[in-house]
């Protein structure tokens, strides 16, 4: 392996991972595909990339990236029939997950692959599809510092930052903090827009006043346009908020911090999936919100700017 030239292995082609390969492939990388489903692979294979059918097949790769939906998956996909980690002769240099996980699961993988010589760096993502897009994703990395630097010029091609969090777990607990403000940011976000909706004002006039104030951020901007035109298509799901709302306050719990405001927001959002919304973006738990505050939700209609214009 060189540092200009190294072989990529990849696990996980959902919304997110068939992104950041194209990234990959798009940097003149060679990358080679695990996906459960192997047709919703396929695109990357027109776009250059190679598939193979377990995620053992990747084992002679320099570094492998995975990225899956839960702690299980990973433990599938690295240490179950035909994992990563199961071939006695072949084991990559390095692994990179972006997944979001418990730091207990990670812990588990990352022993597995040190008894292999394989350095294990956590390598969680802020984002979605439309931020990668727009080359705005941001990685935390934790692990061995010398596998960081070997991997680093491959997670610079996915966005615009790449951290170093420390050893460790340290990026689990980073990427966990995160997705819990996430969740309960869209939470008020939603609470006050309705205010605002029910004393008269239009929701594209609220966020757009918010939007530029100091308290707007990317985040407020780029969610703008589903709470104001009620376009839910799926960038987050209920189901996977939930998940991480778990399992910040599963890690709050262990280290003893009082999480009263994400305990709320987790109720809300367990209500939401309790009842059916699994599919839809997790902003659209703004319908039932103005259901239960007495507000006839109606899209606007209005082009309301996400601030996720693709950077020069």
């Amino acid at each position: 392996m060189t540092d200009a030239s190294p072989t990529i292995g990849w696990i996980g082609a959902g919304r997110m991972g068939a992104q950041l390969v194209q990234r990959l492939l798009a940097a003149g990388h060679d990358v080679a595909v695990y996906n459960r489903t192997r047709a919703k692979a396929e695109p990357l294979a027109e776009a250059g990339a190679s598939l193979v059918d377990r995620p053992v097949d990747l084992a002679g790769r320099d570094v492998v990236f995975v990225m899956v939906s839960a702690s299980k998956d990973l433990e599938d996909v690295m240490l179950g029939d035909g994992g990563l980690l199961t071939d006695p002769e072949r084991a990559p240099k390095a692994i990179g997950d972006a997944s979001t996980v418990s730091m207990e699961a990670s812990a588990k993988i990352r022993a597995a692959a040190e008894g292999r010589g394989v350095g294990f760096v956590a390598t969680p993502v802020s984002g979605n599809p439309k931020v990668i897009a727009a080359g705005k994703l941001t990685v935390a990395a934790s692990g061995p510092r010398d596998a960081f630097e070997l991997i680093r010029p491959l997670l610079q091609t996915w966005g615009r930052g790449v951290t170093y969090v420390g050893e460790g777990e340290a990026a689990r607990i980073v990427k966990i903090a995160h997705n819990v403000f996430l969740g309960v940011v869209i939470q008020n976000l939603i609470e006050i827009t309705l205010l605002a909706e029910k004393a008269g004002v239009r929701r594209s006039d609220f966020l757009a006043f918010l939007n530029d104030s100091v308290m707007g951020s990317p985040y407020s901007r780029y969610k703008s346009p589903a709470l104001v035109n009620l376009d839910f298509t799926p960038t987050f799901t209920p189901v996977l908020l939930l998940k991480d709302l778990d399992l910040g306050l599963a890690a709050a719990r262990e280290l003893g911090v009082v999480m009263p405001v994400t305990a709320t927001t987790r109720e809300v959002v367990a209500t939401e999936v309790n009842a059916g919304n699994t599919e839809q973006d997790f902003a659209s738990m703004i319908v039932r919100a103005a259901l239960h505050s007495g507000i006839d939700l109606q899209p606007e209609g209005v082009e309301v700017d996400d601030g996720l214009a693709p950077e020069s």
